[in-house]
């Protein structure tokens, strides 16, 4: 961190950037590039920089830092499950559970659902880890998280011809409408649940109490950088929202374009 000007003293210190990580930083769960890390580090030097993805932080970890680097100093924010587990300047803010939330009968009701319908479901292979449950939502993979990326991108291929995940959906909305959940597809394969108003605008309650944080700064500008930002995408959210200047992008390449565009990088 002491690399780095203090936020309150970069020359765009009331601008954040904050960016979805699969398909905007990194190729869908494939680590990010040293090109695109250089790009960021010479981006922070302007302005704060973050990150909002529905994975867990060791997921990100992953594909954005590496065994000798956290991707804690990498970034200024670390938004994890939209931000439920949230991160400012490497420390830990408090989160809340979706667990806690929702209650621990309706949870196991929702999961023996999903569970039975993704057996019945015939999709090319099926690998394992259908449902995971994270701190702030439950992920849910027809093919199952643990597939290979080929597998994932035939996947991919099959569900936008078959709309297995919005049919899905459709039949959770159906048996557990009064639960009171958002669903949002996101990458390639799976789709997020999560008690409304959970979706990746939640992370934006921190930088508004940010004003307030011993020296904080009051963000009067946020871009916001997503490639799922059409309706049911799990960027669409926060890239409507009247606090963004939402940027749809349709991969690393892209971001990189309108970030060197945007800030002279």
């Amino acid at each position: 961190m002491a690399s780095f000007i203090p936020v309150d003293q970069r020359p765009l210190k009331d601008t954040i950037c904050l960016f979805d990580v699969d398909g905007t930083l990194t190729p869908a769960r494939l680590p990010v590039t040293p090109e695109m890390l250089d790009l960021l580090s010479r981006l922070r030097e302007k302005c704060s920089i973050g990150f909002v993805g529905g994975s867990n932080l060791a997921k990100q970890q992953e594909q954005l830092g590496s065994a000798s680097v956290d991707v804690t100093t990498i970034f200024d924010w670390c938004f994890a499950e939209n931000g439920l587990t949230a991160i400012r300047l490497g420390e830990t803010l408090p989160s809340n559970s979706f667990i806690k939330q929702v209650g621990e009968e309706p949870y196991k009701e929702f999961v023996n659902f999903c569970l039975r319908y993704i057996a019945d479901l015939d999709v090319p292979v099926k690998r394992g880890t259908f449902v995971e449950f994270r701190n702030g939502m439950i992920n849910v993979s027809p093919v199952g998280r643990n597939a290979s990326v080929q597998e994932r991108n035939e996947y991919e291929a099959f569900d936008k011809a078959n709309n297995i995940r919005p049919k899905f959906i459709e039949a959770l909305k159906e048996k557990f409408g009064h639960l009171g959940l958002n669903y949002a597809i996101g990458g390639q394969i799976s789709f997020d649940v999560f008690p409304e108003g959970w979706d990746k605008t939640y992370c934006l309650r921190h930088l508004e109490n940010e004003a307030n944080a011993p020296g904080g700064v009051t963000y009067k500008t946020i871009h916001f950088f997503g490639d799922k930002t059409f309706k049911g995408g799990n960027d669409y959210e926060i890239y409507e929202d009247s606090r963004t200047v939402g940027h749809s992008v349709t991969g690393p390449e892209d971001t990189a374009k309108i970030l060197k565009e945007l800030f002279d990088l």
